[in-house]
């Protein structure tokens, strides 16, 4: 009797998402969102499943992450969702086995919101055993997204061509929890790289193949190394904190930058993925203006003091 009522229950929700009429939201709508609008190859228009709207993204951050989620993945993820819901940040992710359907499932249990980014159309979910995840996001006031046409079936490009999206509407950065040397969720932080995003990767065991995509983000400077919620949080905060008036985009991003550590020019043009020449006139602008210093060819943050002798 108990295993029928289960079944029943089970039952009653596959494809009740579909009681969600699609919408479609256009580039040129002031609603579209202004992150993904300054994406290389941003879409022209975006298809969705609940109600637009607007603050749902003024503060997002994506949790990516192996779909071999280990026991320590899912703890990772539980312990940084509580001060996300409470500081009111939609969590992103793209839907799938492992870390994308922990970070639904937790913001949802933790009273949050949360936004799915599909490989496929929203007709044809994959993978296509979350009926009951995409019921509950809908149903909570979340998002369903795709770029593609609603009968569209993933392919083996739509994932990575969806991982530009899941990192770009993204405000507050990105979080690469579990990672293989060749996990999609390391095409997700190349994206973010790109689009200028905060990046943080969760250190892992050395012995672990799903920590090995991680670790290598930290070790070669790709990546923030996220210890605890606080390291997130404080990030975040101070990222607000650095919008100066006048500045540019670039401005801020090289004052942040000279925050985490001292950089050569060298390696700064390769961090902007901009010339040598055009690195030195921005950052002549801004020692003119007090705010950095250079050293022995070395950048520093005007505030950092280094020892001497």
């Amino acid at each position: 009797m108990e295993k029928t009522l289960i079944i029943i229950l089970i039952l009653a929700v596959i494809n009740e998402w579909r009681k969600w009429p699609i919408k479609t939201i256009k580039s040129e709508s002031s609603d579209f969102p202004a992150e993904l609008r300054q994406i290389k190859q941003a879409p022209k228009k975006m298809f969705y499943r609940g109600e637009w709207q607007p603050k749902l993204l003024e503060r997002t951050i994506s949790i990516v992450g192996s779909r071999r989620m280990t026991q320590y993945g899912k703890n990772v993820v539980e312990m940084v969702m509580l001060p996300l819901v409470q500081k009111s940040t939609t969590v992103i992710s793209g839907f799938m086995y492992g870390v994308d359907a922990e970070a639904h499932e937790q913001a949802l249990a933790m009273g949050g919101q949360t936004i799915a980014i599909l490989a496929s159309g929203l007709d044809y979910p994959t993978p296509a055993d979350h009926d009951r995840l995409y019921y509950k996001i809908l149903e909570r006031g979340g998002l369903v997204m795709s770029e593609y046409e609603p009968n569209f079936r993933a392919t083996l490009w739509s994932f990575p061509q969806r991982n530009r999206i899941v990192s770009g509407l993204a405000t507050e950065g990105v979080i690469v929890v579990e990672a293989g040397i060749d996990s999609g969720s390391l095409v997700t932080a190349r994206f973010a790289r790109e689009q200028r995003k905060k990046l943080w990767a969760v250190p892992g065991p050395i012995t672990s193949a799903v920590s090995r995509g991680c670790n290598e983000l930290i070790k070669n400077g790709q990546a923030k190394a996220l210890l605890s919620a606080d390291d997130l949080l404080g990030s975040c905060q101070r990222e607000k904190q650095l919008e100066i008036p006048g500045w540019s985009k670039t401005d801020m991003y090289i004052f942040e930058l000279l925050e985490d550590s001292p950089l050569t020019i060298d390696v700064l043009s390769l961090k902007l993925h901009k010339e040598v020449a055009e690195v030195n006139y921005l950052v002549s602008i801004l020692e003119l203006n007090g705010m950095i210093e250079e050293s022995n060819g070395v950048l520093y943050k005007k505030t950092i003091r280094r020892e001497t002798g």
